[in-house]
């Protein structure tokens, strides 16, 4: 037998040599997929190359090449089985083919949508990769905070657009008319909904109105934290104890909330309670000492609020209060420590003492109403 008639043997509806004609394809399509994918990416990026903003061709490839080996193969092997007679082809799906034919010829329509979604979504890692580059050359806390946002959005956009074209391509579903037919559905949906509806609504406000940016220390709702993330749903927080919040979106707008990296200082405010043995002299001269080295102190703005406030049975009372001008915690401990001793010398420097909170003071009524007298005896004029 000659090798003629070898390729012209036929089993299972085709000859030999469409099969290695078959084989042929799909073992060039897999052995050149990479170097294709490698070839095309080269070609994309050169004719983007002006707009990378400092992303090198490697990154570019590194997004790139494995979505689209997967489509290339996938390509390949299309016309490789265009060859055979089986799996269908897709001209023929109207007519009434055995079901395993047209079932593969689906699953591999499926496979290549996926895969031009897959190259969708490492392009859109690109954009956002360039568009990071872009904002840290000109640093700015709202695009740390809008550019993961858009990325969500836009990889939301590309799977939904990417799933309604699969139903329309393969399965031959109006998508039109689905969308219009929802009616009722549709709106129970929305109602089933409501809470991640209202979430994503107060995403898009949180951007318009911009009570905080990724990087501010927030309190709201009791939680103090600082915002590393806003996604579609809910804010993440980082709190003084490195754990990881989530706060829904629609709290972050319905509860006051307090940007404490905004405010343009710190407050101090606390009370000395001195001793009832210290003398009025001394009192006013720790007064006015302690107003002066709050004063003197760098980071105090405005005047320093020094007063002797109340006079108690078991203290006489002066009421402190400033601001430091930082918004920085450790800067902010750091001056309060300083002026604390600062206060304990000017106390201990004129002579005074601190009130023991543990004791009383006793006060008698004496025969001629003075205090601390001995009480006259019953019947005494």
């Amino acid at each position: 037998m000659t090798f003629q008639e070898i390729l012209r043997i036929r089993f299972l509806g085709n000859d030999v040599a469409a099969y290695l004609w078959c084989a042929g394809i799909l073992l060039f399509g897999y052995i050149f997929k990479t170097l294709l994918s490698r070839l095309l990416s080269k070609l994309v990026f050169r004719a983007i190359r002006k707009r990378t903003e400092g992303v090198s061709e490697q990154q570019f490839q590194a997004l790139l090449i494995q979505p689209l080996s997967i489509v290339i193969f996938l390509i390949t092997a299309y016309f490789a089985f265009q060859v055979l007679d089986y799996p269908v082809r897709s001209s023929e799906l109207t007519r009434n083919e055995p079901w395993p034919q047209v079932a593969l010829f689906r699953l591999f329509q499926l496979a290549v949508f996926m895969g031009i979604g897959w190259i969708g979504l490492r392009l859109i890692d690109f954009l956002v990769l360039v568009f990071q580059r872009r904002a840290e050359a000109t640093p700015s806390r709202l695009n740390n905070q809008l550019i993961p946002f858009a990325k969500d959005l836009l990889k939301v956009l590309v799977l939904t657009l990417t799933f309604l074209v699969m139903l329309s391509r393969v399965f031959g579903v109006n998508v039109t008319a689905l969308i219009g037919g929802l009616g009722i559905g549709g709106l129970a949906v929305a109602f089933a909904a409501k809470e991640s509806l209202e979430n994503l609504i107060a995403s898009f406000t949180i951007f318009l109105d911009r009570p905080f940016a990724v990087g501010d220390l927030v309190m709201v709702g009791g939680i103090t934290g600082t915002v590393e993330k806003v996604g579609f749903r809910s804010t993440r927080l980082r709190t003084a104890e490195k754990s990881y919040v989530t706060v829904p979106n629609k709290s972050m707008i319905d509860k006051p909330l307090d940007n404490l990296s905004l405010r343009t200082a710190r407050r101090v405010g606390f009370t000395l309670s001195l001793s009832q043995h210290t003398t009025s002299e001394q009192l006013r001269a720790i007064v006015e000492d302690a107003r002066a080295v709050i004063k003197a102190h760098p980071l105090v703005t405005d005047e320093p609020e020094v007063k002797f406030a109340a006079l108690t049975p078991t203290a006489k009372e002066v009421t402190v209060q400033y601001f430091v001008n930082t918004t920085n915690y450790d800067e902010y401990l750091n001056a309060k420590e300083a002026l604390n001793y600062e206060l304990i010398h000017a106390v201990e420097q004129h002579g005074g003492s601190f009130a023991n909170a543990g004791t009383t003071v006793v006060q008698l009524a004496g025969p001629l109403g003075g205090i601390g007298g001995n009480p006259s005896p019953a019947g005494a004029e």
